[in-house]
């Protein structure tokens, strides 16, 4: 099994010190990319509150939500050449300011434009926590170990949106929900300090990739002829979209049809956390005994199986839950090890082709986000269309992966 790899050997550079921090790291890195799920399901709770006190309606809140992922999705495209030329650290700081910047200017906002502009910061910001976090994975580790530190970052991924909406419930009822917005620039600031303390500069000068233009155009049409990032990419990413259809539906299907509470239904996603959590420590597992390709496999069989049981299954709450636990086991299994499989062959262009790999993402799940939108059916079935139609789709692809 491949070891874990420090950059540099001296002692002034923390990333140096890896081996002995292998824990600490990937707890980082996990921290890193929960930042951008933390930040926007974290403040869902507080909707009505928000659209009384800036006098906006819930659904002109929901343009909030567009314009970060807008901007997220279309950031990791810059940020991810930038890394490769000028190193991690400068984006990954740099991004931590522009993010508590605009999470100060949300606290401060006293009208639906200034959050909108608000939060447009914050996503400019984050999303170099976001697609950084994979690249310093590749950075530091390969293999196996890339694996199952991606595993952790995956989990961290699936929980932020899980566990945010509980805890930002019983938050905003307590301190309001401008305080949400500088507590989440407190957690930016505290990550940022530890990464900079803690780990440092991982992508060493001479694996740097020159920046222009047309270097940048290169790469990102070079990465994109490349079957071994593109099809286990577009697995991930459609993988991706349909938990993020889950989450964008999941409102209609649980308040609105099962009529669960407020509370319930925050329990109910910290309660999908165990599942994804269970998922990611089973996956290196099943990668060391197996080999990752045949473990990412079964990971897509047992998604697409839970979206068809969903889809074909009977209409009741216990069955939604049976299907959709089968579907996060699935998701749980795959995404790490799909992630791993597309990033391996990329070490020199790891920023690049974790930027690419990102904005592939946010794009599936604007996809799939509004394909749920355009059928006349109840959100029930809408929800098993997308998911099946996604995960076979994503099956499909994945078997071209070289």
């Amino acid at each position: 099994m491949p070891q874990v790899a420090a950059i540099r050997t001296d002692s002034s550079n923390p990333a140096s010190n890896i081996t002995t921090l292998h824990t600490g790291a990937v707890l980082l890195l996990a921290a890193l990319a929960a930042m951008g799920a933390l930040a926007t399901n974290i403040i869902l709770p507080a909707f009505p509150s928000m659209a009384r006190d800036l006098g906006a309606s819930i659904s002109q809140l929901s343009g909030t939500l567009s314009s970060f992922f807008l901007v997220f999705g279309l950031g990791q495209l810059v940020v991810g050449p930038l890394s490769d030329r000028f190193g991690r650290q400068r984006l990954v700081l740099s991004g931590s300011a522009i993010f508590m910047l605009g999470s100060v200017v949300c606290a401060l906002a006293d009208s639906l434009p200034a959050l909108i502009a608000g939060r447009s910061i914050q996503a400019l910001g984050v999303c170099a926590t976001a697609v950084l976090s994979r690249a310093i994975a590749r950075d530091l580790y390969d293999g196996e170990e890339l694996a199952r530190a991606l595993s952790l970052t995956m989990v961290a991924m699936a929980a932020a949106p899980g566990f945010s909406p509980l805890i930002g419930g019983i938050l905003s009822d307590a301190i309001g929900w401008r305080a949400l917005f500088i507590i989440i620039a407190m957690v930016a600031l505290a990550l940022a300090l530890i990464y900079r303390m803690r780990l440092g500069e991982t992508h060493s000068p001479d694996k740097r990739s020159p920046l222009s233009v047309g270097a940048v155009s290169r790469s990102y049409a070079t990465l994109i002829r490349d079957r071994r990032l593109m099809s286990p990419g577009l697995s991930v990413s459609l993988v991706i979209g349909a938990l993020y259809a889950f989450f964008s539906m999941a409102p209609a299907i649980l308040l609105t049809g099962f009529k669960l509470s407020s509370l319930q239904f925050g329990v109910f996603f910290a309660m999908t956390v165990v599942i994804v959590f269970t998922a990611g420590l089973i996956a290196p597992r099943l990668a060391n005994r197996w080999g990752q390709m045949t473990a990412a496999r079964i990971g897509l069989v047992v998604a697409l199986a839970g979206s068809l049981v969903l889809l074909w299954g009977p209409t009741d709450f216990k069955f939604f839950c049976i299907a959709l636990s089968i579907f996060l086991l699935g998701m749980g299994l795959f995404n790490p090890l799909g992630t791993a499989i597309a990033l391996h062959p990329f070490g020199k262009q790891a920023g690049a082709a974790s930027a690419l790999l990102g904005f592939m993402q946010m794009g599936c799940a604007a996809l799939a986000i509004t394909s749920g939108t355009l059928l006349a059916l109840p959100p029930y079935t809408m929800l098993g269309v997308v998911l099946v139609g996604a995960m076979a789709t994503a099956f499909v692809c994945f078997l071209t992966a070289e």
